[in-house]
């Protein structure tokens, strides 16, 4: 089945599916944070008495998104169709998916009852290439539209002209949406709010900023032998002011998380405490993304090796930063990719970061030795930088220098792969 064939039968699926169904979208872009206001939107809307569904793995292109739209398939049946998926393999099961996926709902469309279908479905648009946030409202126009935050230097920028480009793309998600919609927008990103003000749609704002609508206050990350660690912090609202404990994850980028979480729920009319309950109890931060791990020797372990751009790459390195802990600061750190000419840039940048940071930086990957170049240039001992082409040199290395109380950051894009390193130097791996 040719590729453009396939989409074209699946948008039309999805009109149908739509216009049976009518179900209310929330659709979440942004250069970070998607899949993680994912998962808490979900979380904290569980408590709704509504049906919800959201998006699996990562389903966030036009083939993605239909998907989502659909049906709920199995973890197996949609690594088949994925990014991780080589191209040309596998050919008859994935073949055979599809003609599932375009049998079932057919079916759905013509004998399913309504109330077998989601009230509300929460989706991933994402903005990899020009003109892909215009693609997807071709396919479905959410009620809904969820910003988390873009940052100076956007990911993916590399097939864009610039910054702009980026921001004009991800602004069509909210820039036709009508009065009786919504937007959830990142008050404290100064490029998210710019975009803000060409909706029409009833905006509410979350943030650490006074002038937000949801305020984030209080933020610490806490770790503590024998006790809670994690994210702590407290939404305000109307005068209202709940806290939030998000067990084994750190960064203000969970609070960041919440904070558009909160927004949903109020949207929705769900009450602050419920809200706040359900971030703390039934939220789980994706895997590779903050996820706070026992690691070999009496270490911990920020797992953060699920993808990196420049704003997420600060934003974990000053959590590192925030931490207290009696033993040292390693960084494990790794090419970003997609940047195009302003890679070297940002990637002296972040080493110019680390510097003050840490004690012991492993960089990956020929980006990640601009890294480390810069890093010796801004004052960290020549003899605490090391640089490798590979990844398994990088775990070997960082499991000879571990020792017991140190805290180790792991982070890179995603085709650099420091999922491994994390495999090598968590316990019980």
């Amino acid at each position: 089945m040719k590729i453009n064939t396939l989409k074209y039968i699946l948008k039309q699926l999805v009109k149908l599916i739509l216009w049976r169904y009518k179900p209310d979208i929330i659709a979440i872009t942004g250069s970070v944070g998607k899949t993680s206001a994912k998962e808490a939107i979900y979380a904290v809307l569980s408590t709704s008495g509504k049906r919800i569904r959201k998006s699996g793995g990562n389903l966030n292109n036009e083939l993605g998104v239909p998907l989502a739209i659909l049906g709920n398939w199995s973890e197996s049946e949609l690594k088949l169709v994925s990014l991780g998926q080589p191209a040309g393999t596998k050919k008859l099961r994935k073949l055979f998916f599809w003609l599932k996926v375009v049998i079932i709902s057919f079916v759905r469309v013509i004998l399913f009852p309504k109330f077998t279908y989601p009230n509300i479905l929460i989706l991933e648009y994402g903005a990899g290439k020009p003109n892909d946030i215009k693609k997807l409202l071709e396919i479905a126009k959410p009620k809904i539209g969820v910003i988390t935050a873009i940052g100076d230097i956007p990911v993916h920028i590399e097939f864009y002209s610039g910054p702009e480009a980026v921001v004009r793309e991800k602004s069509k998600l909210i820039e036709n949406m009508s009065v009786n919609n919504f937007v959830v927008l990142n008050f404290d990103d100064k490029t998210v709010m710019e975009v803000g003000e060409k909706t029409r749609a009833k905006t509410i704002t979350f943030g650490f900023n006074e002038n937000a609508n949801v305020k984030l206050t209080n933020f610490e990350n806490y770790i503590k032998e024998d006790e809670f660690i994690g994210a702590c912090f407290k939404i305000e609202h109307n005068g209202n002011i709940v806290p939030v404990a998000i067990k084994g994850v750190l960064g203000r980028s969970q609070a960041y998380t919440a904070g558009a979480a909160a927004c949903i729920g109020l949207i929705y009319e769900l009450n602050l405490v419920e809200i706040c309950e359900a971030l703390s109890s039934i939220y789980k931060s994706a895997k590779h993304r903050m996820n706070l791990l026992i690691g070999i020797k009496g270490s911990l372990v920020i797992d953060d090796s699920y993808n990196a751009s420049p704003i997420s790459m600060k934003s974990a390195l000053e959590t590192l930063d925030d931490i207290k802990i009696e033993g040292s600061k390693i960084a494990v750190l790794g090419d970003m990719l997609e940047l195009g000419e302003y890679s070297s840039g940002v990637h002296k940048s972040i080493g110019k970061l680390v510097s003050g940071i840490v004690d012991f930086l492993i960089t990956v990957g020929p980006n990640g030795k601009i890294i480390a170049e810069s890093a010796g240039l801004n004052g960290l001992v020549k003899d605490k930088i090391l640089s490798f082409d590979n990844v398994d040199e990088a775990g070997k290395a960082v499991k000879n220098i571990i020792n017991k109380n140190d805290i180790i950051l792991v982070k890179a894009s995603r085709g650099i792969g420091l999922d491994k390193v994390v495999d090598e130097i968590k316990a019980n791996s």
